[in-house]
């Protein structure tokens, strides 16, 4: 199957990557998104998002007319939607986006389309819901267009690097719709390509990021159990990971972003009577910010009211600057509840708004009044501050390392009380 021009809807941390890399091999990509200012924002050269890369790449697409970005959709020889899939609050998928995307594309499809899901979704999604409004248009799918389901497999940080290099599954909702599928990827994609049925493409990727959600929960355990029997529970990971069979990951302050912590949920609310396991490692990982604000709490001898506390890091994982579902801003709001007067700063998004507490431009205005300092996320740059810089900024001597982002010794010879999450030899209590 050729392919000369294709449409990418949604210009996220997926989409805009995705469809960049098809304009830069060639393809003609008309990239859609229904939010005005980031069509705006793009036109002038500028990025509403931050990833390593992605501006040249995309100035460089928009530059050699390969990629255009609008508002709404056109006809093209491929759709591919790229759309968010949160949940609401009761944890159920959210596929409104995916709805709207789908239905947008009505309008536009033809004879001989390839249509294809990369958004996380429940199993199902594209035969259930994708497949039954494109066929509103009187055509079916299968026989006069093809329908599949491919899934990113990115880390944020490494989009593009991985874009190209990691393996692609690409689902189809029959034979003919897979092979088209690998086709088109085929045009930017190194790494292997494997075809399989949709359904199966949807679950390779919820089965993915739930293995990864399992894993932090029980690592996030061990923490708790750490503090409960004054054990070193990075010493402890460090020795067990010496077994040859055994991988524990490192706690920290949750699990955040919008896959690992929101496609769990996906399997759950499918098959809830068969994921017992699966919702207890969600119900740890999202309690863990209570956690963290609890050694909070009793760093500061009971209560965080009328404290003034700087937390460093608001997004959901290191290096990055994106902020949904981030468990840092969860701590950051149970502070808030208990009383705290919390400043916060995230380097990768200092203009971040969030509910409660306030958000600073800069780490000398977040820390200049604190009484102690709380990182949250292990940003690069936060391991390179100095805690001499610090004493001369800040009367904070009590720090917490929730991330094993710090040299503990170098700051406690600065004159630091530090306190590290799962490290039970050092007081709970220092106020």
């Amino acid at each position: 199957m050729k392919f000369s021009k294709i449409c990418v809807l949604g210009l996220g941390y997926i989409g805009l990557p995705t469809a960049s890399t098809f304009a830069m091999h060639g393809l003609l990509v008309v990239g859609v998104d229904v939010k005005r200012n980031i069509i705006e924002t793009l036109q002038r050269g500028e990025l509403h998002i931050h990833e390593p890369g992605l501006h040249n790449i995309v100035k460089q697409a928009l530059a050699s007319g390969n990629l255009r970005v609008s508002l709404k959709p056109e006809e093209a020889d491929a759709f591919i939607i790229a759309v968010p899939t949160p949940f609401h609050e009761d944890k159920t998928a959210d596929l409104s986006f995916v709805r709207s995307a789908t239905q947008a594309i009505v309008p536009f499809l033809r004879k001989g389309n390839l249509v294809v899901l990369e958004s996380t979704s429940p199993p199902q999604t594209t035969e259930q819901v994708v497949v039954p409004l494109l066929e509103k248009t009187g055509l079916h799918a299968g026989e006069d267009f093809l329908v599949c389901y491919s899934p990113e497999r990115v880390l944020p940080g490494k989009i593009l690097h991985e874009l190209v290099e990691n393996a692609r599954v690409i689902g189809g909702i029959d034979a003919a719709s897979a092979r088209a599928g690998a086709e088109l990827y085929k045009t930017f994609v190194r790494g292997e390509i494997i075809q399989t049925t949709a359904t199966t493409a949807e679950m390779v990727k919820l089965m993915e990021n739930t293995y990864r959600d399992i894993n932090i929960a029980i690592a996030n355990e061990f923490s708790r159990l750490a503090e409960q029997f004054d054990v070193n529970i990075w010493e402890a990971i460090q020795i067990a990971n010496l077994h040859p069979r055994v991988k524990i990951l490192n706690p920290g302050v949750g699990v955040g972003g919008h896959c690992i912590s929101v496609d769990p949920w996906f399997l759950v609310e499918k098959a809830p009577e068969l994921t017992p396991l699966i919702k207890t490692a969600r119900e740890v990982n999202d309690s863990q910010p209570a956690f963290v604000a609890r050694l909070v709490q009793e760093a500061l001898g009971g209560t965080v009211e009328k404290k003034k506390i700087g937390v460093l890091g608001l997004s959901y994982k290191a290096n990055v600057d994106d902020i949904r579902e981030s468990p840092a801003i969860d701590v950051v709001e149970l502070l808030t509840d208990l009383g705290a007067e919390v400043k916060a700063y995230e380097p990768n998004k200092p203009e971040a708004v969030i509910n409660k507490g306030n958000v600073n431009h800069s780490l000398a205005e977040a820390v200049n009044d604190a009484e102690m300092i709380v990182f949250l996320v292990g940003h690069s740059p936060f391991k390179a501050i100095e805690p001499a810089y610090i004493a001369t900024i800040s009367s904070a001597r009590i720090v917490i390392d929730a991330v094993q982002v710090l040299d503990a010794d170098k700051w406690r010879n600065h004159g630091f009380t530090v306190i590290k999450l799962g490290d039970g030899k050092f007081p709970k209590s220092v106020s």
